[in-house]
């Protein structure tokens, strides 16, 4: 009986910079005997080494976190672990901030406001294979001006762009050329007809990809 109890079992990674919250995550899944936190991440590269070493069934990931944010993470982990189901939470609800998320690979997409009455269900949901949309998310309309044209890691490049990266750190961070992220660069300002970095970072808030703060 106890074997069987175990396979039941949903392990989830909490990945959240702020360590109070994480304790909130926690407390509240660990109420529910079917789902058992297996780890706690910082940071998105964090999430990302204990995702590979974890292997667990969901993420429950922070959108914006330093290092790596949520969606970047999301890209990474999904690369290796591509049954692992994430689960976004937000204080964002525009469309923008969602549609970016489930573009990354996530499942799900859950504002902060209502983790306390609908986490656990929502882990359930994306585990279960299901998409999950939180309540108090709103509906866009279909992207314009060249965004939707973009290649996941192009917009990994401006979303880094946006954040004040040079072509070195983004190199690092994604593990490709200097003259890669080059190469990137130039195809993003082409697609979206942009031809300043400042212009750039303007697009790249509006889009959602990153805040102001």
């Amino acid at each position: 009986m106890k074997s069987e109890l175990a396979k039941r079992e949903i392990t989830v990674l909490l990945a959240d910079d702020h360590r109070l919250v994480r304790i909130g995550f926690r407390r509240i899944l660990d109420d529910d005997p079917e789902l058992r936190v297996v780890g706690e991440a910082g940071n998105g590269r964090e999430a990302l080494e204990l995702a590979l070493r974890l292997e667990p069934d969901v993420i429950v990931m922070d959108l914006a976190m330093p290092d790596l944010d949520g969606v970047q993470a999301s890209v990474e982990i999904l690369k290796k672990l591509p049954d692992t189901a994430i689960l976004m939470l937000s204080m964002h609800a525009e469309e923008n901030y969602v549609r970016n998320a489930f573009q990354a690979g996530a499942k799900g997409y859950l504002l902060k406001n209502a983790i306390e009455v609908d986490l656990t269900a929502a882990v359930k949901a994306v585990a279960a294979g299901r998409e999950y949309r939180g309540p108090g998310l709103t509906q866009g309309a279909a992207l314009s001006d060249g965004f939707d044209r973009l290649t996941q890691r192009e917009r990994q490049v401006l979303r880094l762009i946006a954040e004040g990266k040079s072509n070195k750190e983004i190199a690092w961070m994604l593990g490709l050329s200097v003259n890669t992220i080059s190469v990137h660069r130039a195809n993003l300002m082409e697609a979206l007809n942009i031809h300043r970095t400042a212009e750039l970072v303007l697009f790249a808030v509006k889009k959602g990809l990153v805040g102001l703060s």
